[in-house]
């Protein structure tokens, strides 16, 4: 059954008045009626049916009798509407060529300034892990990832994905905030992604180098940059830089969140104040002994109320990840040996703390320093009580 109420609403969107459509929708439906019948089946008053008739006679939708009563019919639709539906065509047909021909002067000019537009789409909260999940999948070559709490949380969503193209010796590297080195969507990332911690961190996945996905943690939108050879490459150059700088984490990974941050907070105290405090120490005291320790006291971390096992352990971690380094004590000839695979003094500051440590716990040491030219260095610390 036709619904009168959608038709006469219809009819108001071709720009008839409310009167108008309810007067033709009941002339359709009941053929030629009287005025008065009209007024009555159209639910009109009766003071405005005649104004109402002259103006549907005027548009050619309705004939009106000149005898009385007066007999009203409406004109057929295929008849009636048959020119306002050319004329809407008509303008569609305007609009289209319009639109063609704005969008031919916009490339003209595009390539009169040497550009090119590239197009970017946006995606709702609800959609950005099922479309993450599928450009996972579909990629051929790398995947360079640097992702916030919010991030990684997407991330462990997608361990399937991930593990698939790891199997296929697809290279995955993952920049993280070193608030979230060994949380639990951090140990959520499958094994083979290759994790990094930095303190320069959006939500940027890059595929391949010539697809981007920036996710906003606010809102949880996403917006797909595809084909972009400028902005992929850029970008990829980017996520390189702050990977090359960034501190490696896989010596972390059996550690309980506050150990791994402690040792983070020790690499960074050290890394960007370690030598400036020892050379001012140098020139105000001329005794540098201690001054490493007192430099992480000053800073929050105590390392005397630790045993050896757990220096060792920690200067052992920090050694991996600045040099790809190791501590190894050997408790029969009470020798330690740091070994570090960069030469030119880079395992010394870790050398310095573990030399207080041992000091400070009332053994005497020795050391003795080689360089092993492209090999790295060893230092041998020959360790007794007093």
């Amino acid at each position: 059954m036709v619904n009168e109420n959608a038709l006469t609403v219809s009819l108001e969107e071709f720009g008839l008045s409310k009167y108008e459509a309810q007067a033709y929708v009941s002339l359709i439906s009941k053929g030629t009626i009287s005025a008065g019948e009209l007024a009555y089946y159209s639910d009109l008053p009766r003071t405005k049916i005649y104004p109402t008739l002259l103006k549907l006679e005027k548009k050619k939708l309705a004939i009106i009798s000149k005898s009385k009563p007066i007999m009203c019919t409406a004109i057929a639709p295929e008849d009636a509407f048959d020119s306002i539906i050319h004329e809407q065509i008509n303008k569609v047909n305007a609009m289209n060529s319009l639109v063609s021909n704005l969008k031919k002067a916009s490339e003209e000019s595009r390539k009169a300034r040497g550009s090119e537009e590239k197009r970017y789409f946006h995606l709702n909260a609800n959609n950005v892990l099922e479309q993450l999940k599928t450009m996972i999948d579909g990629s051929k070559s790398s995947i360079n990832i640097m992702a916030d709490q919010w991030g990684l949380g997407l991330l462990a969503e997608c361990k399937e994905q991930i593990r698939s193209v790891i199997r296929k010796n697809l290279e995955v590297k993952l920049l993280i905030p070193s608030s979230q080195i060994c949380s639990e969507t951090y140990r959520a990332i499958p094994d083979g992604v290759k994790i990094r911690a930095s303190d320069t961190i959006q939500n940027l996945f890059i595929f391949d180098e010539t697809e981007v996905l920036i996710v906003n943690s606010d809102n949880g939108k996403g917006a797909i940059f595809s084909s972009t050879d400028i902005l992929g490459v850029n970008q990829s150059k980017v996520f390189a830089s702050i990977w090359k700088n960034s501190m490696r984490t896989e010596s972390l990974a059996d550690m309980t969140k506050t150990e791994a941050q402690e040792i983070y907070k020790i690499i960074r105290i050290v890394s960007e104040e370690g030598l400036q405090h020892i050379l001012n120490s140098s020139i105000v005291s001329k005794k540098p002994e201690h001054e490493m320790l007192k430099l992480l006291e000053k800073n929050g971390i105590n390392l005397k109320p630790k045993s050896l096992d757990e220096i060792i352990e920690i200067m052992d971690a920090t050694l991996q990840i600045m040099c790809s380094g190791h501590v190894n004590f050997d408790a029969n000839t009470k020798n330690i040996t740091i070994e570090s695979k960069l030469n030119s003094g880079h395992s010394l500051p870790w050398v310095s703390i573990l030399d207080e440590c041992l000091q400070k716990q009332g053994y005497r040491t020795r050391m003795v320093y080689q360089n092993q030219s492209s090999k790295g260095e060893k230092v041998h610390i020959k360790i007794s009580k007093n």
